[in-house]
């Protein structure tokens, strides 16, 4: 990923040093006004990250000592915040095409005494709108990990406004960066009231009346935000666009899978992951494009085979997650990315599957 940011990012920066006022003001709260509006929701709080934003939630929700749903296959960022949070992460299989998690999931996942579930929208991918459905029928509160989404949209709806609580990474992996930052956003005044408390060490008006910590987010990395935010619709077409091309070409090849494209849905393709049908060749793909000076990723993680998460409660076998984990392939997408790169790609793919 190369973040797309310039000359008029590093002259915003210059505009807030003049100030004189660097920490979290006016600038923070106009981005937070710019996602809000984008999003289409009522509150946005800004953070340092897409995890502080998760902890964030998870303290205000109060979820120590709790269960919480979350996929197995996911970044550990997910279940480090519920561990942060005191709760107790309770590790879930994704579908194996959309790499989500769907209603059936969280319905055979679900325990009476649970109260919040962590789906993540994975590689820009959005959340089947049938588990929102599911989790208001179950009495869970859904707290979305999307980190991945900014910008994705079930039918005319932005990822964001479906969940009770939504989370955005700024990471330069990311559709727009502010270098590290995150976003919290929701409809629920209550709840937005105690997250912006959280973040500033749990003040409310001029007394401190809860613990919390500092999460603020600085006019200077807000400032590149709003920037950002003029691009993102140019950004997620130009990736769409990409993408397109990567699925023509990948779909003339065997062996391989093409990343998944979900009907009335737009996908960010925060990532380009695709799935390699073919046993134990992810790696010589990667081995074979590395030697081509060209760099791919696996798609995320199956946290049930990391060390630090091996002792977690498990729901099933977690097949499809470790099957993920094993055969994910994410390739290059960025602004810089051009269809001979994208062929040439591509036809070490071929090559090497046809090994």
């Amino acid at each position: 990923m190369v973040p797309d940011v310039g000359d008029e990012e590093l002259n915003t920066i210059r505009e807030v040093f003049s100030t004189g006022f660097l920490t979290e003001g006016v600038t923070t709260q106009n981005f937070e006004k710019a996602i809000a509006e984008y999003v289409g929701v009522k509150h946005a709080i800004a953070v340092t990250s897409c995890t502080t934003a998760l902890h964030t939630v998870l303290e205000c929700l109060d979820v120590r000592g709790q269960e919480v749903i979350i996929p197995d296959y996911t970044y550990p960022a997910t279940a480090e915040a519920v561990i942060l949070a005191g709760g107790k992460p309770v590790l879930a299989d994704v579908d194996l095409e959309i790499m989500n998690m769907t209603e059936n999931i969280l319905d055979e996942a679900y325990d009476e005494a649970m109260s919040v579930f962590i789906p993540v929208s994975w590689a820009g991918v959005p959340l089947e709108r049938g588990i929102y459905k599911k989790a208001k029928e179950l009495g869970l509160e859904c707290l979305e990990d999307a980190a991945c989404s900014l910008g994705a949209k079930i039918d005319s709806d932005y990822v964001g406004k479906l969940a009770d609580y939504s989370c955005f990474s700024f990471h330069p992996r990311k559709v727009i960066t502010t270098g590290e930052g995150g976003m919290i956003t929701t409809d629920d005044d209550e709840m937005a009231e105690k997250c912006h408390s959280f973040k500033h060490f749990g003040m409310k008006g001029s007394s401190f009346e809860t613990i919390g910590t500092n999460y603020k987010l600085s006019n200077v990395l807000s400032a590149i935000g709003l920037v950002q935010m003029k691009k993102i619709e140019k950004i997620i077409a130009s990736r769409i666009e990409k993408a397109k091309i990567y699925h023509d070409l990948l779909s003339k090849i065997g062996g391989i899978k093409p990343a998944y494209v979900g009907k009335g849905t737009r996908q960010t393709f925060q990532s380009y992951t695709c799935y390699v049908e073919k046993d134990n060749y992810r790696d010589k793909i990667r081995n074979a494009l590395s030697e081509n000076n060209i760099q791919s990723q696996i798609g995320t993680y199956a946290l049930h085979l990391e060390p630090a998460y091996k002792q977690l409660r498990k729901v099933g076998s977690l097949k499809n997650s470790e099957l993920l984990f094993k055969n994910g392939l994410t390739l290059p997408l960025h602004k810089d990315l051009t269809l001979e790169d994208q062929e040439r790609v591509c036809h070490i793919i071929a090559s090497t599957l046809s090994s």
